[in-house]
């Protein structure tokens, strides 16, 4: 993968996409679980692999906690996708897509705000 090559690019831009055809049709105002009713639609409707509510275990030193993350969708078994529906992400959102990208050692996540006015969104790469 040369150095300026996005990581799971074609994977990205499609999550994205859809994301954005859900906000168009949706808009703002609705609760994630709305968003992410839409969002499954999609993703079967364009044969995308998921997961929803994908619970992962926390590890602490040699014992697992009791305490335990879902990621909101697991798309391609690869990219973390957590939904917000929220007037603005802050670095508290970040933090969490983090946590759930350690729990589940996966590499990419996508942070989608749906409630603004316009589709945002953060690339995170751990």
């Amino acid at each position: 993968m040369m150095m300026n090559e996005l990581y799971l690019k074609e994977e990205s831009y499609k999550i994205i996409g859809i994301c954005m055809e859900v906000h168009k049709i949706l808009g703002k105002g609705h609760s994630e679980k709305v968003y992410g009713d839409a969002l499954e639609y999609e993703f079967q409707k364009n044969e995308i692999p998921y997961s929803r509510e994908l619970k992962y275990n926390i590890a602490y030193k040699d014992i697992i906690l009791s305490s335990y993350y879902f990621a909101d969708f697991v798309v391609f078994d690869q990219i973390i996708l957590e939904l917000k529906a929220i007037v603005a992400l802050s670095s508290s959102e970040i933090k969490q897509t983090l946590n759930y990208l350690a729990a589940s050692k996966n590499k990419l996540g996508l942070l989608v705000n749906f409630g603004e006015d316009s589709l945002k969104y953060k690339r995170i790469i751990l």
